[in-house]
């Protein structure tokens, strides 16, 4: 019975969502304010009929009813609680699922807390959004339904994939999905102020909250993914220039470019059609990353399905959207006002700057992408594209962005002096030669441009507090005041500082991570040690660990330095049953902010494991800094300017009659 009230909860969301996209539309067309009041509260009954739907799947999962076709193929009944629940999007029919679900829940959020939106653009947005769930849901119940039944129903299940019985896994896809869905936000508000043919100042207000939103998730689904990859698939790497991981990429390279613009278009009224321009973009790559996960053009550890039909049909969604939003720019564009002017040398003119290298980087990333796929469509020639051309055109385009973002901040909005800003970044720069030159008399015979991009990260991390320093007048007032000028700085300004900051903590990461990490590969019989990074990591041997739904089997080994025991580490071979599938656990032991990270091969007949270990220099610093950006991002978003519901106004004072 469950199972057929999701189903029948998910065609009445159907039903209101045509509701949605058409009432209010029309509405707006009329200027019928009563039609266009209906969006509130159908937004709201759809997303609860959505969420209807998506919790009698859950049920489904936790109670183990194999008699769904779904959680047969994708659970069982010995599966931990935690690995049920997340088996509900670990597929690709209850991913799809939560997809709508997320679309439906921005509809609900803007509908709830959009008051301060004008009634017409309020209308429209909500029913682009409408349109876009619907399209999705045509898509889940007439290709990937997850409530279809199998009769008879088995005893057992075929259990959930094995790499995705982890905690990263459990977590990562629902916060990729907010981030990647969050966009439709954005999206819809750029249509919408198309039809409209309006747009100005106050819609980038409007619009940098969800944007930023959306942002937040993105960049905690894309570090959670990062972090899963490098402990769960045992290759010691955490960015694999994966297509699946490319298709993530781009719509966030797209997105902080989108945020800066709205800042420039709020401030200044200028790069309006650029703005809208790059909120459809953004979303526009968030579908294609939906094509290439779901279309079976990919195999790949992150793909979810290999249907072709369901390939056209998503491309075909792609087209709809994708196609219709580019046409409706090129029509309804160029009657768009354009706004303020500006010199180049100037903050708007850093961050046009800013934009045109996110976005060429984004193309780079999209080409290498792509071009291979499309090359097999074509010709059947297939080609390989990996780390040597990305780290070739992305990296070179990264590193000089890396060096204009402290200019951004203290350049002045309309017309900058640059001069000026170069000397107050003196000392940012002299600190980073001063590391260069430290890392070059360190390292010598090592990787030759590894301590020039950390003399770079430490030039961002000290131009982001010279920023602050020229906000607050460090160095030109007393600490008091310069205390209380921080005090008084919005929050979006804070949280503008720590994000640029977290980029050289990141970079330091990588640049650790990949120029002076080790690697040893040996067998090694029970006694034996080898040594990496300073460190003797001892076998000591062989021991099996039953679980829920698998065995382990695995490896205890000793770690010591300078002879002193530091900590023990257990790398294993999980085998699951069900699955016939076996896979590696790595063990990872920090120290600081590296790590000593061991994984296992396959035992040998003559009583020798294959061993994989790694000493990897400040690793944990690419997850830090970008933990640290996310915290930035929450930081902007609480800025009273920026939050979601409608600004309260300012009670004004009464005014003093004189006395007779």
């Amino acid at each position: 019975m469950i199972p057929e009230i999701g189903h029948f909860a998910l065609v009445l969301a159907l039903a209101l969502g045509i509701m949605q996209g058409s009432v209010p539309f029309y509405g707006a067309l009329r200027n019928d304010s009563l039609l266009m009041a209906t969006a509130v509260p159908t937004a709201v009954a759809q997303f609860v009929f959505i969420a209807i739907s998506f919790a009698a799947l859950t049920m489904c999962y936790v109670g183990s009813d194999f008699s769904v076709v779904n959680v047969f193929e994708n659970s069982h009944s010995l599966k931990p609680l935690i690995y049920k629940i997340s088996g509900v999007w670990g597929n690709h029919e209850g991913s799809m699922l939560l997809w709508v679900l997320i679309l439906a829940l921005f509809g609900a959020l803007v509908a709830l807390f959009g008051g301060n939106l004008p009634i017409t653009l309020r209308a429209n947005v909500l029913a682009v959004q409408s349109w876009i769930a619907v399209a999705f849901m045509v898509f889940i119940l007439a290709t990937s339904n997850p409530f279809m039944r199998l009769a008879p129903a088995p005893g057992e299940g075929r259990d959930l994939n094995p790499l995705l019985q982890d905690p990263g896994l459990a977590i990562h896809p629902p916060l990729l999905y907010v981030g990647y869905v969050g966009l439709s936000i954005s999206f819809s508000f750029a249509i919408a102020a198309l039809i409209e043919g309006r747009i100005d100042a106050a819609w980038a207000r409007w619009v940098r909250p969800w944007t930023l939103l959306a942002w937040i998730f993105l960049t905690l689904g894309i570090s959670m993914g990062s972090y899963w990859a490098y402990y769960t698939l045992g290759w010691g790497g955490w960015w694999f220039w994966d297509p699946v991981e490319n298709a993530s990429f781009m719509p966030w390279l797209i997105t902080t470019a989108l945020l800066h613009s709205a800042v420039v278009m709020e401030k200044r009224n200028a790069l309006k059609i650029w703005t809208i321009l790059l909120a459809i973009m953004a979303f526009s790559l968030s579908l294609v990353g939906t094509f290439l996960v779901r279309s079976g053009v990919l195999t790949s550890v992150h793909a979810f399905a290999t249907d072709p039909s369901r390939g056209v049909f998503i491309l075909a969604l792609l087209v709809l959207f994708i196609g219709g939003a580019f046409v409706l720019f090129a029509w309804r564009a160029p009657l768009l006002k354009q706004g303020g002017l500006f010199a180049p040398v100037s903050r708007e003119g850093a961050l046009v700057l800013n934009n045109l290298f996110l976005v060429t980087a984004c193309m780079s990333v999209f080409v290498g992408t792509l071009y291979p796929l499309a090359l097999e469509a074509l010709t059947g020639e297939k080609i390989s594209v990996g780390a040597p051309f990305f780290n070739a055109t992305f990296g070179p385009l990264f590193l000089v962005l890396l060096l204009a973002v402290p200019f951004g901040p203290l350049l002045a909005w309309k017309r900058g002096d640059l001069p000026g800003v170069a000397q107050r970044l003196m000392a940012a720069a002299g600190v980073a030669l001063a590391v260069m030159v430290g890392c070059y008399a360190v390292v010598q015979g090592g990787p030759v441009l590894a301590p020039l991009v950390v003399g770079i990260a430490v030039y961002v991390i000290i131009g982001a507090f010279t920023d602050l320093a020229e906000r607050t007048g460090l160095f030109r007032m007393s600490p008091k005041a310069a205390l209380a000028r921080a005090a008084g700085l919005p929050r979006s300004a804070w949280g503008t500082m720590i994000a640029h900051l977290a980029l050289g903590i990141t970079l330091i990461g990588i640049v650790g991570e990949t120029q002076f990490g080790t690697e040893r590969i040996a067998e090694m019989k029970p006694g034996q040690s080898i040594e990496i990074g300073g460190y003797d990591i001892r076998f000591d041997g062989m021991a099996t660990r039953p679980g829920p739904n698998y065995s382990d089997q695995i490896a205890r080994f000793t770690v010591q330095r300078g002879g002193a025991v530091i900590g023990e580490i257990e790398p294993s071979k999980r085998t699951f049953p069900a699955r016939s599938t076996t896979r590696t656990e790595a063990a990872l032991m920090s120290r600081g902010f590296s790590q000593i990270y061991v994984s296992l091969g396959d035992p040998s007949p003559g009583g020798t494991i294959a061993v994989r270990a790694y000493h990897k220099p400040l690793v944990l610093l690419i997850w830090l800094g970008t933990i640290v950006m996310v915290l930035g991002g929450l930081l902007s978003l609480s800025d009273r300017r920026l939050r979601v519901g409608a600004p309260k106004p300012a009670r004004s004072k009464p005014v003093m009659q004189p006395a007779e």
